[in-house]
């Protein structure tokens, strides 16, 4: 490889736009940095038929190449095919002034969009070369427009882009891929789902890893991406050609939307692949570390609370314009429809890490006019112990990871004492957490399970975590998982409890879709995929994270269930209410015109005492729009012993319903578990109906 100094025709470029912009006069460059004494270009230009790999070093001067703090330049070239990369020098004195310069380090641009393409897995050799690419982005849409589902209406399926069809049995033509997810459209059609909410695709090293599988010695994969390089180059190793992989993203985003599915992407603003100072230097700590990075106002040091080593300064003006810009980017260039912000309480912090009251950042994204019709989710907490499920925002716009209804649901199918009344409000709509500050059941995103933590067979099936493969000695992963293995911890043969843990999960299908607030379902749990207890799987790039397709048909009544659930819940407003209910009567029963009535074994008869395990609720669909909605009797037994006997209601008056039909039956095998209604047995009111323990049961009125 030749080297050279200036050779390229110059100009003093503009400050605007950031990043690498492609003009009729050539390419510009712009970047950011306050602090730094000396910025240096680095551009490599690929080999032609006449000329060697040729790289360059092209010094910015303050005095000339400088606006504010915004270091720039213009080559004169219409070359598109060129690589980049920036050396910048300045005190460094991380004790003393949080600064963290070094000269020797080549940097990528914080706002390229594309990164020097590699397969999955493959190493960076060559830490020298520049790895920020020129794109010029050229996608034929046609004509896609964002789908703009309500998210009342929204079935969310949160999957990773590998795992979800790395596993031979995929059968897809390129495992592992955007391709892979993209040849999977139908069966997420045929489930319902409404949107796919994406675990991390902007780039990340999968490589960074230092832990090994204790068993084979072997140095395990970053297999997550929570470890983000860059917030908008996209992940080039799931592509099937990784030298087209935007396209090959784009094309999947495209197909996913003509099938009526929405793309959700988790996003890592919280920290960065960076970590702490003995952590690997890539972008933004050799850019300016004590702009992007909360520092501890003595000691420098760098303040945890995504407990990964170090924290983005969300609301800086500086890092709070990066975020927005990429998101924007996201959706206008890559036309994704909403974001989920992992560990979003962080984007709450001040420079100095306090919580604000109004913080700018969370207001920003809210108010974005780019951003107005994405949906945009919270996960409501971070890794220092602040938890604001329910209080994240005031903003309507804002939904939120709702913890609690994981954890209630989870409590009560544990056979925990003292869990009736909390799982009557989560099934509810959460008014407790959202109707105070305005907003909407649709704010509270209902999950049971989801990549971090048990997935929900491994929650039916465990007690304790069994991470041993992760090799951190079991010490890694929450020891919290309020799960129950149901008699025996781990695999078993005994077919009643092999019986049980399937009533169960069917049960917690039943909490999830039939509750107000909006569902979401975690990869593989319709067909019973289990990481053998293994309950924080980020570093595992095997079949723990493997979907197993041959799952799909070994389990096919499960995963029958969940879909006949997913389309009663579409087929019937009423689970999906825009509105809290209206408070019902002290007295249960004494107003029949209630939207939702509760009881517990007998009608008009609740039962909220810290003893009890049975709850029962009667929708009323009169209150429906044009009173033409129907009405709907659930019955649940959180006992994980004994059988429950519930007495029905008489149902709300109405000139075309007389009887009630028995619809799910969580403790009968496929496909009696989910009747269609004019193959459901008749239940006539006042009648009484057995529920098996850790059982549901679900009846719909009917006219005949």
């Amino acid at each position: 490889m030749s080297t050279g100094k200036n050779q390229f025709t110059t100009r003093r470029g503009f400050a605007l736009p950031i990043g690498c912009t492609i003009l009729g006069e050539g390419i510009n460059f712009s970047i950011f940095s306050r602090h730094a004494d000396s910025v240096t270009l680095i551009v490599e230009l690929p080999a032609t038929s006449t000329e060697p790999r040729h790289q360059e070093e092209i010094c910015l001067h303050s005095e000339v190449n400088r606006t504010g703090d915004l270091w720039h330049i213009l080559l004169k070239t219409n070359r598109n095919d060129l690589h980049y990369g920036y050396r910048i020098d300045g005190a460094m004195s991380p004790t003393k002034n949080g600064l963290a310069y070094d000269p020797d380090t080549l940097l990528l641009d914080p706002v390229s969009h594309m990164h020097r393409p590699r397969a999955w897995g493959e190493e960076i050799h060559d830490k020298q070369l520049p790895r920020c690419s020129i794109i010029k982005h050229d996608f034929d849409w046609q004509n896609d427009q964002p789908l703009n589902i309500p998210l009342a209406d929204t079935i969310i399926y949160e999957l990773h882009v590998r795992g979800f069809t790395r596993h031979h049995s995929s059968k897809v033509s390129c495992p592992g891929t955007y391709e892979g997810l993209r040849e999977k459209i139908p069966y997420l059609k045929a489930m319902g789902i409404t949107a796919v909410e994406l675990m991390p695709v902007t780039e990340f090293d999968e490589n960074d890893n230092v832990f090994k599988d204790p068993e084979t010695g072997k140095v395990l994969k970053n297999f997550w991406g929570y470890n983000p390089v860059s917030f908008f180059a996209l992940k080039s190793g799931y592509a099937a050609k990784p030298a087209d992989h935007i396209n090959e993203f784009k094309a999947m985003v495209l197909a996913l939307h003509q099938a009526g599915i929405e793309v959700i992407l988790d996003m890592v603003f919280n920290h960065t692949g960076e970590g702490g100072y003995d952590g690997r230097t890539s972008s933004f700590r050799g850019i300016d570390n004590s702009i992007y990075y909360l520092l501890d106002q003595k000691t420098k040091e760098y303040l945890n609370f995504s407990g990964c080593g170090n924290t983005m300064n969300c609301n800086h003006p500086v890092v709070r314009e990066l975020i927005r810009e990429a998101l924007r980017f996201w959706v206008i260039e890559m036309h994704v429809d909403g974001f989920r912000f992992d560990l979003a309480s962080i984007l709450g912090r001040d420079t100095s890490g306090n919580l604000l009251a109004n913080p700018p950042m969370i207001e920003l994204i809210a108010e974005d006019p780019v951003l107005r019709d994405t949906k945009i989710i919270a996960e409501a907490w971070d890794a220092a112990g602040l938890y604001q499920v329910g209080t994240f925002s005031t903003d309507a716009r804002w939904a939120e990871w709702n913890g609690k209804f994981r954890d209630d649901v989870r409590a009560f199918m544990a056979g925990h004492d003292d869990s009736v009344a909390a799982l009557a409000t989560r099934i509810a709509g959460s008014s407790d957490l959202y109707q105070s500050s305005f907003r909407h059941p649709f704010n509270s995103i209902n999950f049971i399970t989801s990549h971090d933590g048990f997935t929900l067979a491994d929650l039916v099936s465990f007690n304790e975590k069994h991470n041993h493969k992760n090799g951190e000695e079991n010490r890694d992963g929450d020891n919290h998982n309020i799960s129950w293995n149901s008699g025996r911890e781990g695999v078993t043969r005994d077919k009643k409890i092999e019986a049980l843990r399937l009533r169960r999960m069917r049960s917690m299908f039943v909490l999830l879709f039939l509750s107000q607030g909006v569902p979401m379902i975690n990869s593989g749990d319709e067909f019973g995929h289990s990481k053998k207890g293994n309950n924080n799987s980020w570093c595992q790039d095997n079949a723990l994270n493997w979907l197993n397709w041959d799952l799909a048909e070994k389990n096919n009544g499960l995963l029958r269930f969940v879909q006949q659930c997913i389309h009663l819940r579409k087929g019937h407003p009423i689970f999906c209410r825009t509105s809290f209910f209206t408070p019902a009567a002290e007295t249960p029963c004494a107003d029949s015109t209630s939207e939702i009535i509760w009881q517990s074994l007998t009608p008009c008869e609740q039962d909220w005492s810290e003893q009890c395990h049975t709850l029962a609720f009667l929708l009323n669909g009169s209150h429906m729009e044009n009173g033409q909605g129907d009405h709907f009797m659930v019955m649940l037994n959180g006992d994980r012993n004994k059988d429950a006997i519930f007495t029905l209601p008489q149902i709300p008056q109405s000139p075309t319903t007389r009887h009630w039909r028995q619809i799910i039956d969580t403790s009968l095998e496929s496909p009696f578990d989910f009747l269609a209604l004019d193959q459901a047995p008749v239940k006539e009111p006042l009648t009484t109906v057995r529920v098996r323990a850790m059982g549901a049961v679900v009846l719909q009125a009917s006219k005949s």
